[in-house]
């Protein structure tokens, strides 16, 4: 059986502990709900929280991501690019003319971060797709 993504490995390695939904969700400090989402591939978790599960399964988070199999992997240079990227994205939604909005109502702090977070994922997963497809000789390799 091959793994596919990181909701199958969190999944797998929950069962192998005996842990239920409820008990890894109470030892990563997320909601079951959420962790259920993210077992099942319908949502995916920022790294912070990527974490909380990979130490509350007692395994890394470069396990859960898989990154063995990666050969790209992202540089420090792409880390300090998605970060500024973030918080730009993060100032200009807060600093619009109205504020984001959600069905009329100002979006709420935690709403904001969840936003952020699946942007990180998002922008994390096409650097990584963009240096899966560029011949090593064309790569640039971080020397820092």
């Amino acid at each position: 059986m091959s793994i596919n993504n990181v909701g199958e490995r969190i999944k797998i390695l929950r069962k192998k502990s005996e842990l239920t939904l409820k008990d890894l969700s109470e030892k990563a400090n997320i909601s079951v709900s959420f962790l259920s989402d993210i077992e099942n591939g319908r949502s995916h978790p920022s790294l912070e929280r990527l974490d909380s599960i990979a130490k509350a399964l007692n395994t890394s988070t470069s396990y859960l991501l898989d990154e063995s199999k990666n050969e790209a992997t992202l540089s420090r240079k792409d880390e300090k690019d998605i970060e500024k990227r973030l918080n730009q994205i993060k100032t200009e939604l807060m600093e619009g003319q109205e504020g984001l909005m959600l069905s009329g109502e100002p979006v709420s702090p935690d709403a904001l971060q969840s936003i952020v977070d699946a942007l990180e994922f998002g922008m994390r997963q096409a650097k990584l797709i963009n240096k899966k497809y560029t011949p090593k000789k064309y790569r640039k390799e971080d020397t820092k």
